[in-house]
């Protein structure tokens, strides 16, 4: 009978430091909140709170979504607190959320969701149903926290082109970006790696853009012709014999415009065969969707979002 109490009591004893152990690997749920006195800017608002993070640190934070307003994410530096509001700082990056190889969140509120999306990734499916797209994606997401979360499309950027991306999370948010898209979008910003070196150090592409529905290419006429009048402003930021890299910005958003207007003009993006590229030295088309700036939807606030160019563009000799 000793042997048997003796063994019941160290299998206990087992099972206690198993228990233990266990607890010890899971991460601490390390939150912080704090209750908003006074308005303020979120940013200068955590950084005073916590005095000890730095300016990098505490953006960080925000780009990680780990810091939630009345018990909603935001990512948005500048965004207005107000006296009452509930600002909680979460250090467990295991709780970030959102992951995904080819696809990151850089800002979402209650009525929209930026993301920033790299090439290769569609941004919606096509007449062939593509599952693998970042609308699918991000609708997943949503569907995660309520199946009653939908999703919209706003605007749209090709397969090949990596940068800022932004969709509606309501049907009415979505009418009011698309029927004021030309007056409430004032920056959109790409840079492209053209090929050949661009004489002029900056100038503006106006043309008309028709497409042919049976080859799906736009092409460009200098001459009014009844398709769609498109602007294009750029300017070079650096050159070399073989390649350029141009900063633009869109006057119009047409399909295409970009990439047909650098056809026009002789300098194709690198790696875009379907409009006279002869090059590939990035294994992509060189079009990055750097910067959206425009007026929030509902709030009215004037939103501004990055992505980073990246290094194989900028990079590029």
């Amino acid at each position: 009978m000793k042997i048997l109490v003796q063994t019941k009591s160290i299998t206990n004893f087992n099972y206690l430091c198993k228990s233990q152990l266990e607890k010890m690997r899971k991460p601490a749920d390390k939150k912080t909140s704090f209750k908003v006195k006074e308005k303020a800017e979120l940013f200068d608002f955590v950084l005073q709170k916590i005095s000890t993070m730095s300016k990098t640190a505490v953006k960080s934070l925000l780009s990680s979504r780990q810091i939630s307003v009345n018990d909603k994410i935001e990512t948005q530096f500048d965004f207005d607190l107000q006296e009452g509001d509930l600002v909680t700082v979460n250090f467990s990056k295991t709780k970030a959320g959102f992951h995904h190889a080819k696809l990151k969140i850089i800002y979402e509120d209650e009525y929209i969701i930026v993301v920033d999306k790299a090439e290769g990734l569609l941004a919606v499916a096509t007449e062939k149903n593509e599952d693998s797209t970042a609308f699918r994606i991000i609708m997943n997401y949503l569907k995660k926290q309520n199946l009653k979360n939908r999703l919209y499309v706003v605007h749209r950027i090709d397969r090949e082109t990596s940068g800022v991306l932004l969709f509606a999370k309501q049907k009415e948010t979505q009418l009011t970006l698309q029927d004021n898209w030309h007056r409430d979008v004032h920056e959109r910003i790409y840079y492209a790696m053209v090929e050949g070196k661009v004489e002029k150090d900056r100038d503006s592409i106006v043309s008309w853009l028709t497409e042919d529905w049976k080859s799906k290419k736009v092409y460009s006429s200098f001459q009014e012709n009844g398709g769609q009048k498109s602007v294009t402003h750029y300017q070079v930021e650096k050159r070399s014999e073989k390649f350029s890299l141009l900063k633009i910005e869109l006057e119009t958003g047409r399909k295409n415009q970009i990439r047909v207007h650098m056809q026009s003009i002789g300098h194709p993006i690198v790696g875009d065969k379907k409009y006279g590229s002869l090059t590939s030295p990035i294994g992509r088309i060189g079009l990055h969707a750097a910067v959206l700036g425009l007026r929030h939807p509902v709030t009215g606030k004037p939103i501004r979002f990055e992505s980073e160019i990246p290094k194989r563009i900028k990079n590029l000799q």
